[in-house]
């Protein structure tokens, strides 16, 4: 669970935050694979639009799919109580072979 993914303005090492996504990416289907027996076919993530751009997901190759409403799981009638988030993506493996080899782009 990525709670949060913040490099603070004082961390000076060159493109460290699409560094570690991109080792992360790579490594995570197989973590997961291992504990509960089957791949993952992609990676999500929500960036607070009113704080950040989710420029470290885009260095790394991430889509951004769309955004959130502001509407919580447990808060669906009335006004929107959340942050309006960026939707963000990441194909795997074979997902993205499979769109790859369709055409499709991610």
């Amino acid at each position: 669970n990525n709670m949060r993914f913040l490099i603070l303005p004082e961390v000076t090492v060159p493109h460290l935050a699409s560094h570690l996504l991109a080792k992360i990416s790579r490594r995570v289907s197989a973590d997961w694979q291992d504990k509960y027996g089957h791949p993952i076919a992609l990676l999500e993530t929500y960036v607070q639009n009113n704080q950040f751009q989710g420029t470290c997901y885009k260095a790394a190759n991430w889509v951004k799919v769309g955004e959130t409403t502001g509407f919580t799981r447990n808060h669906r009638a009335g006004k929107p109580k959340a942050p309006i988030k960026s939707v963000w993506l990441y194909l795997l493996g074979s997902l993205y072979h499979t769109l790859s080899s369709k055409g499709l782009q991610a």
